[in-house]
């Protein structure tokens, strides 16, 4: 399936960006499973890929979660605005057995000793929830990078997202405020970067991001986004437009739908929301993934979670999962038959199974530059049931151990090449969905 369709292009996707305030949940996972599989067909496809996950660590967020978790540590009600749940009380014991003086210190500290510690803690279970869904990043980017003054005293990198968009034209001053003439690029509105009283906004934060992804070398830069983001945009591309760049090639964002989940159970932890970690442990990490990926990002999907738990045809992953393992059987069948692969023959498959297997097989690569080409995973998935019920008929129909006492023949050989072909690609494709593919079922 590896093509040459993206050679030469230098691509950032950016996905799931979660606070590091509380576990991931099913919003996160749905992303997590299509901007990793997106950046597999990238990379498959000849292209540079980075994934690149955006901490969300500076900001009053971080302020309420601290303040949360020295409540918790303090046994007292969750603050006002502030993050419940039994996880805070989990998180606030791992901060006192780290820090056994934590209420000894002065307010101040305890809020910026619990701050960190915390922070830590749960930036390190998002990862490791991640990794056990077999998403891993390439690049954490801390938000707080952007607004650190550098080592020998200099301007941040939002300082100097200021002054790199004014050198561009595109930045003016009014009543007080520094504005971006977003207008200009299709925003709705000119967006405020500095407020008047010196304070900078989160557009401020997305420009030196942006900015940063292109002095880093990315070229293009991918945005997945969910739902309720619909106005980030015009915004983003605005901001493209306005650094220089190309906002119709440059940059790109992706908006995903809902998922819901039949039965599912809210958190015991976090209270009102689908933990990822739930929802892996519920239904396994392979029927997750494909069952996220094998519909397009922008339709709301609800899932079937007791079909994804049948071991029947009925159910996609298991379907293309025991084509893959079914490849193998018939490979060690053929081995202990005698079978070996000393012969290729192609003229001999002349079933007309054989020839839609073949017909099936040599799209693969189109298939993999298309659906990187469109950002579209489900177009795999969807290719790899066809190509499943494929095999599943030629199976049903041509043979590659002879019968009884019959000799083994060029053909018998040469559909053991067909055969392993199929598992092949199966297996490839599988992979690029970061979906297991199993030997025996």
């Amino acid at each position: 399936g590896q093509n040459s369709s993206q050679e030469g292009r230098s691509i950032n996707i950016e996905f799931v960006s979660a606070n590091p305030t509380g576990p991931l949940h099913i919003g996160h996972t749905r992303w997590a499973a299509l901007g990793d599989a997106i950046a597999r067909l990238l990379a498959a496809s000849g292209a540079t890929v980075a994934r690149e996950f955006y901490i969300n660590d500076a900001g009053a967020q971080m302020d309420r979660f601290a303040a949360s978790v020295v409540a918790a540590a303090k046994g007292e009600p969750t603050p006002e605005g502030g993050y419940a749940g039994s996880y805070i009380a989990d998180i606030a014991a791992h901060v006192v057995a780290e820090r056994p003086d934590l209420l000894e210190l002065s307010d101040e500290e305890q809020h910026s000793v619990a701050l960190e510690l915390a922070y830590a803690y749960q930036l390190a279970e998002q990862k490791q929830s991640l990794s056990k869904f077999n998403v891993d990043f390439d690049v954490w980017f801390s938000e707080r990078i952007l607004h650190a003054k550098k080592a020998d005293g200099g301007p941040s990198l939002v300082d100097e997202a200021v002054d790199r968009l004014r050198a561009q034209g595109h930045v003016f001053d009014h009543e007080g405020a520094v504005w971006v003439r977003t207008t200009d690029f299709g925003d709705d509105k000119d967006r405020v970067i500095r407020r008047s009283n010196g304070e900078y906004t989160y557009f401020a934060a997305d420009a030196a991001y942006y900015l940063n992804k292109g002095d880093r070398g990315f070229e293009h830069k991918i945005y997945l986004l969910g739902a309720d983001h619909h106005g980030y945009v015009h915004r983003l591309k605005a901001l493209a437009g306005a650094a220089g760049d190309d906002p119709e090639k440059d940059i790109e964002v992706l908006i995903g739908q809902l998922v819901s989940v039949g039965g599912a159970r809210l958190s015991k932890r976090a209270g009102n929301i689908i933990e990822m970690d739930d929802l892996r442990n519920w239904l396994g990490t392979d029927a997750l993934r494909y069952s996220l990926e094998r519909s397009p990002a922008d339709s709301p999907l609800s899932l079937d979670p007791e079909l994804l738990q049948k071991r029947t045809n009925d159910n996609p992953v298991f379907y293309v999962q025991y084509a893959h393992a079914r490849t193998h059987n018939v490979g060690r069948n053929a081995s202990d038959s005698g079978v070996d692969r000393a012969e290729f023959a192609p003229e001999l498959l002349t079933h007309e199974t054989e020839a839609a297997l073949l017909g099936a097989l040599q799209e693969f690569p189109r298939i993999v530059a298309f659906a990187a080409e469109v950002r579209e995973p489900h177009r795999v998935a969807r290719y790899l049931e066809e190509l499943a019920g494929l095999y599943h008929r030629w199976y049903d129909n041509c043979r590659v151990i002879p019968k009884g006492d019959d000799p083994i023949e060029t053909v018998h050989r040469t559909r053991l090449w067909l055969n392993d072909a199929t598992g092949q690609v199966l297996r490839n494709g599988l992979d690029l969905l970061g979906v297991s593919a199993p030997e025996r079922m």
